[in-house]
């Protein structure tokens, strides 16, 4: 018996690994968020630095995801194996370092937790099947990019591209739509929040949003097709609204500082993945269309 075989025979077991898979990917999923907008960071500094014929120290400027090892930022203490199980080494050391015992945000074993119950909800939804593991891929790359948007307001392209091209290529197989509602998906996507932003720039000489929502929309129609983007942009629209509007209310929020609005897409890009299916055919019925 394969272990394909033997999962769908013991879906218990099954839901548990995908499980534990997901609060693993979430630990490598903070490293994600914390680091690459400061590798984006220095490669622009670089570039920079290029362009303007100044030297750099290449050496002393290196970080990636594998380079330095996780450590704690107040004493560099090199956290050990032991102490990166995803949310148990935070419980056990009770969110300190457990050198110089300086407290270690919740905000990691929140992620991990996130990752890990998004990832059985997929499992649950789609089952053992290739549909799953794409989804759990997608899944994950929502989480790091709603992160990163929140933090700094930046959509990686090194993740929304790819993730883009994947959508496109999975349709070639019938995975979650085919090759033309993806195309279609993929092209609209982008150009109905760009035409959004041309315009608001012309009337109010700001600009609404910035071009990584226009990809990240287009990543989003190209894995679920051009169908789903009403869905999504209706939803994500409606989300942001309230947020934003408590924000302004309730903790007197500047209404010119902006809020990053991929947070709301890639929510409302999960949930039409998810169930975007019975939301459509829910509103067809209460219009009568149906």
């Amino acid at each position: 018996m394969t272990l394909i075989e033997y999962f769908e025979y013991d879906s218990l077991l099954f839901t548990l690994f995908v499980f534990f898979v997901g609060l693993a990917v979430g630990s490598f999923l903070n490293v994600v968020i914390y680091r690459l907008p400061k590798m984006m960071e220095a490669q622009w500094t670089k570039d920079c630095h290029e362009h303007l014929g100044q030297s750099i120290d290449t050496e002393e400027h290196t970080f990636n995801l594998n380079y330095p090892a996780s450590h704690c930022p107040n004493c560099n203490h090199r956290i050990r194996a032991w102490e990166n199980i995803p949310v148990v080494s935070w419980l056990v050391l009770k969110g300190r370092c457990s050198n110089c015992h300086t407290s270690i945000s919740p905000r990691y074993p929140i992620i991990e937790t996130i990752s890990g119950l998004f990832s059985l909800a997929v499992a649950l939804h789609f089952g053992v099947s290739w549909e799953m593991l794409a989804a759990l891929f997608l899944t994950w790359s929502l989480i790091a990019l709603s992160m990163i948007d929140f933090d700094t307001q930046l959509l990686p392209d090194s993740i929304t591209l790819p993730f883009l091209w994947t959508g496109l290529l999975l349709s070639l197989s019938g995975i979650f739509t085919d090759p033309q509602s993806a195309i279609i998906g993929a092209a609209v996507g982008y150009l109905s929040l760009w035409s959004v932003y041309q315009l608001f720039k012309r009337l109010t000489g700001k600009e609404g949003m910035g071009y990584g929502d226009f990809k990240l929309l287009a990543m989003l129609g190209a894995w679920l097709g051009w169908q789903y983007l009403p869905q999504i942009i209706l939803l994500s629209a409606l989300v942001g609204a309230i947020v934003g509007v408590s924000l302004i209310v309730l903790r007197g929020r500047d209404r010119n500082i902006p809020i990053p609005f991929g947070p709301y897409l890639t929510a409302a890009g999960w949930i039409s993945l998810m169930w975007g299916e019975q939301i459509n055919q829910a509103y067809l019925r209460w219009s009568g269309l149906i």
